[in-house]
């Protein structure tokens, strides 16, 4: 079997390849751009594996014309910039000692080494220059099968870095097939092992569970997560419930992992969060209690904000989204309040700000639709809303 594609083409890509082989060295294309190959998704990274040392790989990327950066020489890793593309060239190694958060590693010059202290056996699959696959260790077939399995003993994989764990459930919920379940003795081991995430810091925790949701369908993942107490650990008082419903809702818009968090609920703490990421996932939790309508919402909030308070509403709530909603949405971020500050002369300082604020809270509770004129009609008189 072959892997194909313009990643693998790219004449930089080759040259690099061609400065290894050429000295004696073998170039293998490893992990996520021989599985996103195979499976025929866009591959992102452009990883490398080698028999040759770092300080052999700079050398000979260098007499190459090519930029190398030191990114993790202590543990085998160089990044060469060939053709504007970062490659992450990697020495075959083997694990020497492991605490559960990082290696003490050993150079190899043997594949099957390096493939033995991968994670999953998916991840355990390389490829030559020119497309072949090699497979160390019998991990095609479950790529193919969809099956997300750990290399060797699922518990020795999982104490080497706790991490792992969450990476688990990650892959599983983008590729793994909900029909036939997860893994039983990988899912047994994170649940045994459940209490080794508590050591991990929690910027590694956060950056997992935002790709996990960023899944196509991650809620039979975290149902899993929930039921072996691993969504405790990292998001405390967290209830799953509603996230298969969002996802029924959803119905192809783009996922935003925001938006599922939400959902979620629980305290987002031991995931270190931005200000921002923080302040979006709080700001659509506090509208989801809300009575706004859905131009309402576009308006005040613009549509992703509104788009996904709307959604985790009816999820949370088991109710219908409201008719035509993403159109109401769009009309809404589309419409600017009628009045100035000017239409209210000769009225000034805070009374002109409290009446502009009365009469806009009475134009969106009546979904945006009365005009200039008719606010104006309520100015004053007989005809003017109580806005205490």
């Amino acid at each position: 079997m072959k892997v194909a594609g313009d990643w693998l083409a790219n004449p930089a890509t080759q040259a690099l390849c061609a400065a290894l082989s050429n000295a004696g060295f073998k170039a293998l294309f490893v992990g996520g751009c021989v599985r996103n190959a195979l499976l025929g998704v866009p591959v992102g990274d452009t990883d490398l594996a080698t028999d040759a040392l770092p300080e052999t790989v700079s050398k000979l990327a260098i007499s190459a014309g090519f930029k190398v950066v030191p990114t993790g020489i202590d543990h085998g890793t160089v990044t060469v910039i060939a053709g504007g593309i970062p490659h992450e060239v990697t020495t075959f190694r083997r694990d020497v000692e492991t605490d559960g958060r990082r290696a003490v590693v050993a150079f190899s010059d043997d594949v099957a080494e390096d493939a033995a202290r991968r994670d999953f056996t998916m991840n355990a699959l390389y490829a030559t220059a020119d497309g072949s696959v090699i497979d160390p260790l019998g991990g095609l077939p479950d790529l193919l099968a969809a099956y997300v399995r750990f290399v060797g003993d699922p518990a020795r994989r999982i104490r080497e870095d706790y991490l792992r764990i969450l990476r688990f459930f990650r892959f599983h919920a983008h590729y793994g097939d909900p029909a036939q379940g997860i893994d039983a003795s990988g899912l047994a081991a994170c649940a045994e092992l459940a209490d080794g995430l508590d050591n991990l810091s929690a910027e590694r925790i956060g950056s997992e569970v935002k790709k996990l949701l960023s899944a196509p369908d991650p809620a039979p993942s975290v149902a899993a997560m929930s039921q072996a107490g691993i969504l405790a650990h990292i998001l405390p008082s967290a209830d799953p419930r509603a996230l298969a419903p969002l996802i029924h809702l959803e119905d192809g818009l783009s996922p935003r992992w925001e938006r599922r968090l939400a959902v979620l609920g629980g305290d987002p703490g031991h995931l270190r969060l931005s200000r921002t990421e923080t302040g979006t996932v709080q700001h659509i939790r506090d509208k989801i209690g809300g009575t706004e309508t859905a131009a309402a919402l576009g308006h005040l909030y613009g549509p992703d904000i509104a788009t996904d308070a709307l959604l985790a509403r009816a999820a949370l709530l088991e109710s219908p989204l409201p008719p035509r909603w993403q159109a109401e949405v769009q009309r809404g971020s589309e419409t600017a309040f009628p009045l100035r500050a000017a239409d209210l002369a000769p009225l000034s300082g805070p009374a002109l700000g409290q009446r502009l604020k009365a009469l806009k809270a009475h134009w969106l509770a009546a979904d945006l639709v009365p005009d200039r004129a008719d606010l104006l009609a309520l100015r004053g008189g007989d005809n003017e809303p109580d806005f205490r």
